[in-house]
């Protein structure tokens, strides 16, 4: 008997198993399809900075100097006759008037040769008084032949000698009443007095004029300082333009600050301009005339000084923090019209009230990035912020 063979299991497997395959073959490309579909680059958006238009504001330009200041009067008071000193009449540092007695020297013995001079004088006016009248006798006589010539020669000669002596008479009173009041010293001028250098009962003015203290004018002051050769040439260059003489440039304002001050509340005149410029400094030596009836300023301060020569009626200001700088200068980033930053050089002027005026580089309608200049970089496109630049409040004068 015969019996049938019954199909292998092997070859039913190997089938499924092929079809298994394909099967995963065909997930895994569906899955990987799905994959490079999800990750495709998309780029992300430009960042947000914030720009504004340039505030425009008319501006006075300014040459700011480094000076110091100084009195317009310092005398040293000085015994100008010899003598003991009997009082001083101030108190150290005090403010006095012209006029005010400040030092007694031992004014007795001047006293009596004054008087001494005095009663010489008056003899010697009684002497000419005798020759005159001599001398109109003899004339008379003269004429009625009465007496010689010579007789007349001779009472001419006695006169005109009285009338000599009279007059060195004369001259010894007054060079006595100038010693008399050489022994009270008082002050030339209005200002401060420093500490007596002497004492009560010391002997001064024994060889040589002894110093007995120092007066100092206070008000006005001189401010002292100088002007480099660029600065000389813009000032001119402007006085010129606007017709201003040497005698006109004496009225033009200076203000002025101590280093504690804020801003410059002291205000002047330019006074003096040396005639020619230092060549070893290539500068020009300036002084101005400031009041200063309140003593606030002392001499030899050192002051923070500038001096208005020009104004423009519509400079561009923007913040300093506005501002990069490289090896090139200094630099501002714009916004152009496709969004797109560039890089502006510019030249920059004086701070006014908080804001750097733009001398050149930029237009009034420039987009300049005012924020998060390290966000963005020349060449980058933005989402430009339109703001408004807050000015600060203005800082005293």
């Amino acid at each position: 008997m015969t019996s049938a063979n019954p199909v292998s299991p092997a070859p039913r497997n190997g089938a499924w198993r092929q079809i298994g395959r394909g099967l995963a073959i065909a997930a895994s490309v569906a899955v990987l399809a799905g994959c490079e579909d999800k990750n495709t680059f998309v780029a992300p958006p430009p960042p947000k900075v914030d720009v504004a238009t340039p505030v425009q504001r008319p501006v006075t330009r300014y040459i700011e100097a480094t000076g110091n200041t100084a009195p317009i009067k310092n005398v040293d008071l000085v015994a100008r006759v010899q003598g003991f000193l009997q009082t001083i009449d101030y108190q150290d540092g005090a403010f006095v008037k012209q006029g005010t007695q400040l030092f007694t020297i031992e004014p007795e013995t001047y006293k009596l040769k004054l008087e001494q001079a005095q009663a010489a004088e008056a003899g010697a006016q009684a002497s000419l008084r005798q020759a005159e009248a001599d001398y109109k006798r003899q004339a008379e006589l003269v004429q009625r032949q009465a007496v010689s010539q010579a007789t007349l020669d001779t009472s001419t000669s006695n006169r005109d000698n009285a009338q000599a002596n009279l007059q060195q008479a004369q001259a010894n009173t007054k060079l006595a009443e100038v010693n008399y009041g050489y022994t009270k010293v008082t002050a030339p001028f209005d200002g401060v007095v420093s500490a007596h250098m002497v004492s009560v009962g010391e002997l001064v003015g024994v060889s040589s004029p002894t110093q007995l203290a120092t007066i100092v004018a206070m008000d006005p002051i001189y401010v002292n300082f100088t002007v480099n050769e660029q600065d000389v040439l813009r000032i001119r260059a402007e006085a010129a333009r606007r017709g201003l003489t040497p005698a006109n440039m004496k009225q033009i304002p200076i203000q002025l600050g101590l280093q504690t001050e804020t801003g410059y509340p002291h205000e002047g005149k330019l006074d003096y301009v040396a005639p020619t410029l230092n060549q070893s400094t290539g500068t020009l030596a300036v002084r101005g005339l400031v009041p200063n009836d309140k003593r606030v300023l002392l001499p030899g301060y050192f002051v923070r000084v500038r001096v208005p020569f020009d104004q423009e009626k519509n400079a561009l200001l923007v913040p300093d923090t506005a501002l990069g700088s490289d090896q090139g200068g200094r630099y501002l980033l714009v916004v152009n019209g496709d969004n797109v930053v560039e890089q502006r050089m510019v030249q920059i002027g004086s701070v006014d009230n908080g804001l750097r005026v733009i001398e050149s580089g930029l237009k009034p309608d420039d987009r300049v990035v005012i924020a998060g200049l390290l966000r963005v970089i020349p060449g980058q496109k933005i989402d430009p912020q339109v703001t408004k630049i807050e000015q600060p409040q203005a800082s005293a004068k």
